[in-house]
C-alpha cells in the first residue's frame, strides 16, 4: 500500500530559484531513493520552513527514507524536524486523479 510522507523543518532559505540551484544535486539523489514514486518540494519563506511531500510505494520504503533524511538534515545542522507518515487510500485517491505509480 502506498505511503505518503510529509517532512517539515525550520529553514532560513534559500527559497525559490536559489533553492533550485542550491539543491539540484540533492534532488537528483532523492530521485534515486528506493520505493520513491514522487516528491513535491515545499517552502514557506514567511514562516521560515521548508520540507517536502513524498509518495512511496510502501511503508517500509518510507521508513528507510525517514531515517536517512532525518540523519542528513541533522548533519546540515537542522533540528526540530517533523516527519509524518500516512497510509494512502488508493481507491479513493484514484477517483480524485492521484498518480500513484511512476
Amino acid at each position: 500500500m502506498a505511503q505518503l510522507l510529509v517532512f517539515e523543518f525550520p529553514s532560513t532559505g534559500p527559497f525559490g530559484a536559489e533553492a533550485e540551484a542550491a539543491y539540484a544535486d540533492l534532488a537528483a539523489d532523492i530521485a534515486g531513493q528506493e520505493g520513491l514514486i514522487w516528491k513535491v518540494w515545499t517552502e514557506d519563506p514567511q514562516r521560515q520552513v521548508a520540507g517536502g511531500v513524498y509518495l512511496f510505494a510502501d511503508a517500509a520504503s518510507a521508513a528507510v527514507y525517514v531515517e536517512k533524511h532525518t540523519a542528513r538534515l541533522t548533519g546540515f545542522g537542522i533540528t526540530d524536524i517533523t516527519a509524518t507518515s500516512y497510509q494512502v487510500n488508493e481507491g479513493l485517491s484514484r477517483i480524485d486523479h492521484a498518480v500513484l505509480e511512476r
